[in-house]
């Protein structure tokens, strides 16, 4: 790296003793990880040997600017640097000490290899376990979709591992702070006996999701010396990034590896620590502080012009939250010399609909009259729903202005070029038995042949789709009668016979009486479903004239399934032995080892999906995206990229949204926190005193990442035809007084 380029104290932290211990500290945008990096270069040019380098990085996102550091050529030789979550070096670890400890853990066939769970792929076995339960009357006070349900009792299972208690106690937790009607806590026993069961079921099965591989590695291979020596006589150079987003038993882990290892740099985010609602935690990660040998205080921005520094400021003191005078220097806490006015920009509008045309005009304006890139600019929302991101979209494309959109947590059914391949695949196997309805297939017809129109599709699947008993199947468009030929164009008829004829070509042989595929997908000479998806999408729908040739979007949603089927597939060969089952088919407790009737895995994940399993992390999400493109990305999602921006549009100030939790009514990520006492009542002025907090470090870490502007999306009315009367709009109406900035443009 070009030491000119880096500042004075950049280049201390980089040329730094390859013995020194040191804790780095800032506010974002001051040059941290720029160090780091510099840091990780220096220690391999001056011959530390890259397998003796570990990173650490609380999201693997966050881990980009290493990876994009060690690809340069001009790297010296050597071996390569690890980098790796908590999370990723336990599963590693589990794997190779596996036979030390699976007896002991007590896991049911320790003889045998362990199979580690996705998201995606532990929902299917919670789904499994829970589905049966949900008859008997379980969570019948409570209104949440299904995927959430299974996905928030793994979150419950997941922090009390992050955080460092038996699984076992997170029911008496909930309980312990609860105020509230005497219903809840029934429903958290049974979110408790949820989790007990799911437990159960992983030990008996070889199954680790994410919860059980870190305790298996923190509780009894961290404690035993063969894999503690391991690991501190491998790694003996440590950088960690971004440690306040960390959970506290990471933080433990580094509190024992720190006195042993050679040199360390600890990188903290003041006023950070956006990932709370995972496991976070700020307080333990400052308190690493004191072991190491000197900590060095970023304080220079690099991003924000003064006259964000100084909306920054003004939000943090309308809001009542003065910075933390115990971690933030005295120079820093002073009024910034620029003009918080300067920085916004605004617009009342009565209606929310006016509001979007009002912030796509502003886009438009941006990029064609001002030559803004559209990759510096962001329009953020608390929520990104799909009926704000096709009205941002359309809004949007139709001023000519490229977007792209990046929402982690979006179930896998919600993509349009997901319910497009299974619905195909069901048509390519019939004897599934999964007989997608008329709209579903014509829905399908117009995702995958370009220039067909919905009206169309509709009226071209009414005359060849033909879903009797259960066998549907596409007759040729060469029986269609010639004035409704005519009507659907010849050349979107030639479109749909390649696809048709490619789907026919593929229908996988079934003779009669013959039991369909195991899980694994291949026996008896047929195709893994995900090796299937993959030739859907490579001879049929990227090929011109279909819909996936330029969609970039829908190739990316295409990647990922098919990675997503793979390692669905993987988990499930574990169960070569037993015939896979249907979820509505699988009992609770004993029961649930019941078997029933042979799926097939396609068949077994359409299920899943359909039972609104939420997507894993898939870093392509993140990486292969149009680099000229407007971003439309909840907020949260944003500041985990950790990339500045130019302008940030923030819509629906006056909403909910940006203040409130979200409903959970299965867990509470601050009860279930090391911070949190045993007897405690999480009561009102807690809930108010949380949700300022976050708001304050959600905003200053929007500020901190934008260089120029904020607008500001306000209207009178909400989506829902609701007056606005959120915290955020307060807040920024104080700051707008206090600076003298009068309705209208700021």
């Amino acid at each position: 790296m070009d030491v000119q380029h880096l500042s004075a104290n950049q280049q201390a932290v980089q040329g730094a003793s390859a013995q020194a211990k040191l804790f780095l500290e800032g506010p974002a945008g001051s040059g941290k990880t720029t160090a780091a990096v510099a840091r990780l270069l220096r220690l391999l040019e001056s011959g530390v040997p890259g397998d003796a380098i570990l990173v650490i990085v609380p999201q693997r996102t966050l881990a980009t600017p290493y990876y994009d550091a060690l690809r340069r050529a001009s790297l010296p030789p050597g071996g390569q640097v690890t980098i790796l979550t908590v999370g990723g070096l336990a599963q590693r670890i589990v794997d190779l000490f596996w036979p030390l400890v699976a007896e002991d853990a007590g896991f049911g066939h320790p003889e045998d290899g362990p199979t580690f769970l996705t998201l995606e792929t532990a929902q299917y076995y919670m789904a499994r376990i829970v589905r049966p339960l949900l008859d008997q009357g379980y969570f019948e006070s409570i209104v949440i979709d299904r995927n959430r349900l299974y996905s928030q009792i793994i979150d419950n299972l997941n922090k009390a591992a992050a955080v460092g208690f038996p699984h076992t106690a997170i029911g008496a937790r909930l309980k312990a702070a609860w105020s509230g009607e005497e219903s809840q806590r029934r429903v958290y026993d049974e979110a408790q006996a949820c989790a007990t069961r799911f437990r159960e079921y992983c030990l008996a099965h070889n199954l680790l999701d994410f919860s059980l591989q870190l305790e298996v590695f923190l509780k009894r291979l961290w404690a035993m010396p063969l894999c503690r020596n391991y690991l501190m006589e491998t790694y003996t150079h440590l950088i960690v990034d971004n440690v306040e987003e960390d959970t506290p038993v990471a933080h433990d882990l580094l509190r024992d590896w720190l006195p042993h290892c050679q040199s360390a740099l600890l990188v903290y985010d003041r006023e950070a620590g956006y990932r709370r609602f995972l496991g976070a935690d700020p307080e333990g990660g400052r308190a690493l502080k004191e072991l190491c040998d000197a900590s060095v205080t970023f304080s220079e921005p690099f991003v924000a012009s003064p006259d964000v520094r100084a909306f920054g400021y003004a939000l943090a003191d309308s809001l009542h939250l003065p910075l933390d005078a115990r971690s933030i220097p005295r120079e820093d806490r002073r009024r910034p010399a620029g003009d918080a006015r300067a920085a916004l920009v605004y617009e009342y509008h009565r209606y929310y609909p006016e509001m979007l045309d009002w912030v796509a005009g502003e886009v438009r304006s941006l990029v064609h009259d001002h030559g803004v890139p559209p990759a510096e600019i962001v329009v953020l929302a608390p929520f990104l729903p799909d009926a704000l991101r096709f009205a941002l979209s359309n809004r949007l494309e139709a001023r000519d202005v490229p977007t792209r959109s990046h929402r982690p947590s979006r179930a896998l059914k919600d993509e349009p070029a997901t319910r497009c391949l299974l619905t195909l695949a069901s048509l390519a196997h019939p004897d599934w038995g999964c007989c997608p309805g008329t709209f579903d297939v014509a829905y399908a017809l117009m995702t995958a042949i370009d220039g067909l129109d919905l009206v169309r599709a509709q009226l071209l699947t009414q005359i060849v789709y033909r879903p009797t008993e259960g066998h549907p199947t596409l007759t040729s468009f060469d029986q269609i009668v010639p004035e409704m030929q005519e009507r659907l164009t010849y050349v979107l008829g030639e479109r749909y016979e390649r696809l048709r004829g490619w789907i026919e070509e593929n229908i996988p042989p079934c003779p009669s009486g013959a039991s369909p595929p195991l899980a694994g997908g291949s026996e008896g000479g047929l195709v893994p479903f995900d090796h299937f998806l993959s030739s859907l999408f490579g001879e049929v729908l990227s090929q011109e004239g279909f819909g996936f040739h330029r969609d970039y979007d829908a190739g990316r949603v295409a990647a990922n399934l098919i990675e997503s089927v793979q390692k669905f597939r993987w988990v499930m060969q574990h169960d070569e032995d037993e015939p896979s089952r249907r979820l509505s088919d699988v009992g609770a407790g004993d029961d649930s080892t019941a078997t029933c009737g042979r799926v097939p895995l396609g068949q077994e994940y359409i299920e899943m999906v359909q039972d609104g399993v939420i997507a894993a992390q898939y870093l392509h999400n993140w990486r292969l995206q149009p680099e000229d493109a407007v971003l439309l990305s909840p907020a949260y999602t944003f500041l985990m990229r950790n990339r500045p921006v130019d302008i940030q549009f923030w819509l629906d100030v006056g909403g909910s949204g940006w203040w409130e939790r979200l409903y959970q009514p299965l867990t509470q990520p601050y009860v279930l926190s090391r911070g949190w006492p045993h007897d405690g009542v999480w009561t009102d002025q807690d809930e108010v005193e949380a949700r300022n907090e976050t708001l304050h470090r959600l905003t200053q870490g929007l500020i901190r990442r934008c260089r120029q502007r904020v607008y500001l999306g306000l209207s009178e009315l909400g989506e829902s035809g609701r007056e606005q009367k959120g915290q955020l709009l307060s807040v920024i109406q104080r700051v707008l007084r206090r600076t003298g900035a009068g309705p209208g443009r700021g």
